[in-house]
Order: structure tokens, then C-alpha cells, then sequence
């Protein structure tokens, strides 16, 4: 998958940058299909980065979604938060 550097693929870098810590080497550019347990963020940092995306996008991921694969890498989880927002009702 080949996203653009958007917005919201910014988002989830920046999240997931703080969760790692600013000691942590990661790739430049960040490499969005890398599988996440590969640059560093383990079970408990995965929770960590579910709840952050829940509260910096404002939704509720369903429990059905909350699945390794769609917490997988950068671009999986940008795939799950644009289903997420787009089934979001209206304000």
C-alpha cells in the first residue's frame, strides 16, 4: 500500500513516534507498511496506541475491529480509522 504522506498518516506517525519514545531509531521516511512489532511497539505500547488513536480522532473503534491485522502497521491503521470515521454519524 502506497498512501500518500497526508494528514492523517502524519497523525498516527506522530502517535506512534510518541509512544516509542524520542530515543528510539526509526526509519526516515517512516516506512507505513513496516509491521509495527518490528520498530519497537510492543503488546502494551499496542493498547497505548489504540486508546491514543481513539482520543486524537475522536471515535470509538468497534471491538470487532480491535484485531492484530488492523493494528498491523501505519497503513492499516489509517485504512481502520477512515472506515471508522466514515461510519461515524453526523454532529
Amino acid at each position: 500500500m502506497d498512501f500518500p504522506n497526508d494528514e492523517l498518516t502524519g497523525r498516527l506517525i506522530t502517535l506512534i513516534q510518541h509512544l516509542l519514545g524520542a530515543e528510539a531509531k526509526v526509519p526516515q521516511p517512516f516506512p507505513v507498511d513496516q509491521q509495527l512489532s518490528d520498530i519497537g511497539i510492543s503488546s502494551l505500547k499496542m493498547v497505548n496506541l489504540m486508546l491514543s488513536v481513539e482520543t486524537a480522532f475522536d471515535i470509538m473503534i468497534p471491538q470487532a475491529d480491535i484485531t492484530p491485522e488492523n493494528f498491523h502497521s501505519v497503513a492499516t491503521i489509517r485504512i481502520l480509522v477512515e472506515r471508522t470515521l466514515q461510519a461515524k454519524p453526523a454532529a
